[in-house]
């Protein structure tokens, strides 16, 4: 009974430190016609293409919705996560358009508001498009930086949904 409290005790720690895990498990699906879950990147979505967002599907939205988020990064960067591309205030829409600007824009680790395709050092790097509906819109202004997003997004978000790619050079 006291190993089942300690295990409590520190899911419920964890989830109140890092409220965006709480999001995961829903029904909405982010899916790319571009590339599958797990599968390679095409080089057109790259900094060695053309480096344009891909298109991706978004299914399930919960009815309460008032705004999306997306945050694409990459966490086997060799100085630590990389960020690709911030957006919010995404209208709650079916698809994201490839090449398209479809909300606010963030700062990414390029130093820039926009998309910054894979571009990894070495090796297979991740990239992990996680998608957030939200139950209000956030009226940020543009600029802003990852954590700023995921700060504003706590207590706000009703589902998670996410679509790994990969990419090498």
């Amino acid at each position: 009974m006291k190993k089942l409290f300690i295990v409590l005790a520190t899911v419920s720690l964890a989830w109140s430190i890092n409220p965006l895990l709480n999001a995961q498990g829903g029904n909405m699906k982010l899916t790319s016609p571009e590339f599958k879950h797990n599968e390679l990147i095409p080089k057109k979505f790259t900094c060695q293409g053309q480096d344009v967002n891909p298109a991706l599907v978004i299914e399930g939205v919960p009815q309460d919705t008032q705004s999306l988020s997306l945050i694409v990064d990459d966490p086997d960067a060799p100085m630590g996560t990389w960020v690709h591309w911030v957006v919010f205030d995404i209208p709650v829409v079916s698809k994201i358009e490839e090449s398209s600007i479809p909300g606010k824009q963030g700062f990414n680790d390029f130093g820039r508001e926009d998309w910054g395709g894979p571009c990894p050092p070495s090796g297979t790097h991740r990239y992990f498009f996680k998608l957030y509906a939200l139950d209000t819109s956030l009226n940020l202004k543009e600029g802003i930086s990852k954590e700023e997003l995921e700060g504003a997004m706590q207590g706000h978000i009703l589902d998670k949904a996410e679509l790994i790619g990969l990419y090498k050079k």
